[in-house]
């Protein structure tokens, strides 16, 4: 990075930085999709998530639309890791706007590749520069006219390019085998909903617990520091658990591979954290938070059953007419989940949905395994690109083993 030169962000800028806008709820609901602070943290890319809906006027389209290659700094945040923290905008179907708490930087490209600054700002070198302008009141933020100002390495374009296009190639690699998963999982809700599960039950109804246990028993786990999940880990919309840690043994629910964790808690669970797990050794036991349901299908009941269980919208909303406690602070019993009742599955019905769930999960536990190799070399690759110890070329050859 010697080689390098350093130029203020305010040096690269098309056009001046600027806050988002500003729309109280009861605005809200239809009109352009607006990119908040929740998309913010939620998503390293935005492209077309779901986001509320603002009736932007015809000047405010003038100067609030988002385009490809835009980054997005968060302004102010109640964390201080959050404060500054940089997503790009990526490809969408449609016009999108952006929230008030967010401040929009529009590059030159042809004085910088905005994909650079992405991943600079990922960087532990571009996350410790950007901390330099952090201030803490009640909550940690940013100013735009302190961010203008802030120096950062600038490359030649072409050297930006490549850096960029090495670690892009990893990314996309890793969408893709989401996106893959994400397919197979789809394609599985609709066998799902073929065994008439989701319907009101009729006179063949039966209790869910002839299907599924309820936080089943589990020894202890036997490991110095077994495998802990906590509620961050699971995933509003996929089985896979992309990532856990190893502690000391505490209290917590216990389960094991073949279990479903669904979150019980408010906002956890109307959000769907749910999760499946099948990442440990056989017979291992591993622990996770006090707010879990752990779901186990009973035997000679295909194990994947129980997840997209817990996943059925007629089945979380019956756990959340359940809840109890003071406001916020919610949540349903296992006790309560388990007074549920569903239609006895045709038992070759089951078999084959067991068969089709069982490959899809194998292929899908495959991918999440790639998808983990390929983010830590991504990891390890990104601060020696950024620091200019490796060199392109050199980098190029690492990873094209990989995608």
């Amino acid at each position: 990075m010697s080689e390098w030169g350093r130029v203020q962000i305010g040096d690269l800028l098309a056009e001046p930085l600027r806050n988002g806008v500003s729309y109280p709820s009861k605005l809200r609901g239809s009109g352009i999709p607006m990119v908040n602070m929740g998309e913010a943290f939620a998503f390293d890319v935005i492209k077309d998530q779901k986001c509320e809906l603002v009736p932007l006027t015809e000047r405010e389209q003038e100067r609030f639309l988002l385009e490809e290659g835009d980054l997005l700094f968060v302004r102010q945040s109640l964390v201080y890791s959050g404060a500054g923290r940089c997503v790009l905008v990526g490809s969408g179907t449609g016009p999108r706007t952006w929230e008030s708490h967010l401040i929009r930087a529009r590059l030159d490209k042809r004085a910088a590749d905005p994909r650079f600054l992405y991943y600079y700002f990922r960087s532990p070198q571009g996350r410790s520069n950007m901390e330099t302008i952090v201030t803490q009141v009640a909550a940690a933020g940013i100013r735009g006219s302190d961010l203008k100002k802030l120096e950062i390495p600038h490359p030649s374009l072409s050297q930006q390019q490549g850096i960029s296009n090495v670690l892009w190639a990893l990314d996309g690699k890793i969408a893709l085998n989401d996106h893959i998963a994400t397919i197979s999982e789809q394609l599985l809700q609709f066998k799902f909903s073929e065994l008439e599960l989701s319907n009101e039950p009729d006179d063949r109804g039966i209790a869910i617990t002839e299907l599924v246990e309820f936080n089943p028993k589990r020894t202890k786990p036997m490991n110095e520091e077994p495998v802990y999940v906590d509620m961050a880990a699971l995933q509003t919309s996929r089985a896979g658990i992309p990532k856990w840690t190893l502690r000391s043994p505490k209290s917590g629910s216990r389960f094991m591979n073949g279990d479903t964790l669904l979150a019980r808690i408010t906002p956890c669970l109307e959000n769907g954290k749910t999760g499946y797990v099948n990442f440990m050794e056989d017979g291992e036991v591993g622990l996770g938070s006090t707010e879990f349901i752990v779901m186990r299908s009973r035997p000679g009941v295909p194990s994947e059953l129980s997840y997209f269980l817990a996943r059925d919208s007629r089945f979380r909303e019956h756990a959340t007419r359940n809840m109890v406690g003071t406001s916020g602070r919610q949540r349903v019993s296992a006790a309560d989940a388990a007074n549920y009742f569903v239609n006895r599955p045709d038992p070759d019905a089951l078999a084959t949905f067991g068969r089709e769930a069982a490959a899809a999960f194998t292929h899908m536990k495959s991918a999440q395994g790639e998808n983990r190799a390929l983010t830590a070399l991504r990891d390890v690759l990104l601060p020696q690109l950024m620091s200019g110890r490796l060199r392109v070329k050199d980098a190029e050859k690492i990873v094209e083993d990989h995608v």
